[in-house]
């Protein structure tokens, strides 16, 4: 699966946790979920979950940690996915 895919499915996932879905609109790989997007990080717990929902991945917690960026998250899925 490519960047773009996983990258618009993040955003769509990210749909459900985002206070102001507006935001998602001018998203980027550099977006920041909890500073840009203010999702907390209780919510950032429940992203990830549905991630490995969505594409029947594990992510470790020391993966999760790196989370900071939509991109973080679709290199972490694009590297399960590998």
């Amino acid at each position: 699966m490519d960047e773009k895919k996983i990258f618009a499915e993040m955003v769509n996932i990210l749909k459900a946790y985002t206070k102001d879905v507006t935001l998602l609109e001018k998203a980027t790989p550099e977006t920041h979920i909890l500073n840009d997007l203010k999702v907390n990080s209780a919510r950032l717990v429940d992203v990830i979950i549905k991630c490995e929902d969505v594409y029947g991945i594990s992510i470790e917690d020391d993966e999760a940690d790196k989370i900071r960026t939509i991109g973080d998250a679709v290199k972490v899925i694009k590297e399960k996915l590998g």
